[in-house]
């Protein structure tokens, strides 16, 4: 049985000629580079508070959990860290996962015992589309950030009830969904509103509760918000909040809760330290925005069309796959690190660099960044 993995060869070759080859590149403890690709947006993944905190927990419960949530996995460091996201996203509940991935599948597939019809925005992030999937439910995929087509589509469904499924800040883009806008929407017509807060937590709201505080919406009984707690948190992990209802049905039936092994307390303890840095960083959060104005400027003066940054993410269009890939790979070579995003990870299926604002780059570095990107451009 060799046929197979010819078929494979024959695959990778196909993706190699539209340029779509990828590959892992592993990075040594303390490099040097300057990182406007990851996540970190608030520079917290090396802070000594945070540090610390992990630490702390590493040493009281060692490596792993050791099982599921629901086996031997839960630890005080787990329900500590739900308390107080519960607390700072403003919802009456919480409940961590091993990964923002998993969140989101599970609380797709947790809201469809109630509701047999999923609107779903054509931008949404693969986690999102595969929770859909994996739901089995009936799907319509609604034009990016319409709440007029979200409408036009439950109106055209009257007696089902519906999900609204979307990101707040859009992960590859970076632009803000109308949330006010879909949840006039969805709160006329008794459907629920599933937010995707990953990329704004941190960054927008109140004390960066995120984009759905911001928008009003925390705590609505209709509205379910989800989170990594990989980005501006400098952790991993994910996290479900809303109604105790819908939490408890998550620990009952989520099969990517009940099935995982849990996040490891030492994760659980330091975004914990994360979270109560997060509350009080309005200078970080400053800082952000200021190089979010700072890059757009930058990249205009060299002729490039670039849309200002909600939060902490925005794109470069790239002339087609392969130009991203070199562009990217020069930059690298010179010491700074962007995404290069492309098919399949781009919903319109065109190429660009995806560039990340981190408050923990320095000022002097993030210039010099600013120059090699415009300088390697194709």
């Amino acid at each position: 049985m060799t046929g197979w993995l010819d078929a494979l060869e024959r695959l990778a070759g196909s993706r190699a000629k539209a340029g779509l080859t990828r590959q892992l590149r592993p990075r040594p403890a303390g490099d040097e580079v300057v990182d406007l690709a990851g996540n970190d947006y608030l520079g917290l993944s090396v802070h000594p508070a945070v540090v610390a905190g992990s630490a702390a927990a590493l040493h009281a419960y060692g490596l792993g959990a050791t099982g599921s949530r629901l086996v031997r996995g839960s630890t005080s460091a787990h329900a500590e860290l739900e308390a107080s996201l519960a607390e700072w996203l403003g919802a009456p509940s919480a409940l961590v996962f091993s990964s923002g991935y998993l969140a989101n599948v599970a609380a797709v597939r947790g809201v469809t015992a109630v509701c047999d019809l999923i609107v779903s925005d054509a931008y949404n992030h693969a986690s999102l589309i595969d929770g859909c999937k994996i739901s089995g439910t009936s799907t319509v995929v609604a034009p990016h950030n319409s709440p007029a087509g979200v409408a036009a589509i439950l109106d055209a469904h009257p007696d089902r009830p519906a999900v609204v499924v979307t990101e707040s800040v859009f992960s590859v883009d970076g632009d803000l969904a109308p949330l006010r806008a879909l949840h006039e929407v969805t709160s006329a017509r008794g459907a629920l509103l599933l937010v995707d807060d990953a990329h704004a937590l941190g960054l927008l709201g109140p004390a960066g509760a995120g984009a759905v505080a911001a928008a009003g919406l925390a705590g609505r009984p209709d509205v379910i918000v989800t989170a990594t707690l990989s980005k501006s948190l400098g952790g991993a992990g994910g996290v479900v909040a809303g109604p105790a209802q819908f939490i408890d049905h998550l620990v009952d039936t989520g099969r990517t809760f009940i099935y995982d092994t849990a996040l490891p307390p030492a994760v659980a303890g330091g975004v914990a330290a994360a979270v109560r840095i997060a509350r009080s960083a309005d200078d970080r959060r400053a800082l952000v925005r200021a190089r979010g104005a700072q890059i757009v400027r930058r990249l205009a003066a060299a002729g490039f069309q670039v849309r200002p940054p909600a939060a902490g993410v925005l794109s470069v269009p790239a002339p087609g796959p392969e130009a991203a890939v070199a562009w990217a790979a020069d930059c690298r070579d010179r010491g700074v690190a962007v995404g290069c995003f492309r098919p399949p990870s781009t919903p319109d299926g065109s190429s660009r660099l995806r560039l990340t604002l981190n408050a923990g780059v320095t000022d002097d570095a993030f210039a010099h960044a600013l120059d090699v990107i415009v300088e390697c451009a194709p």
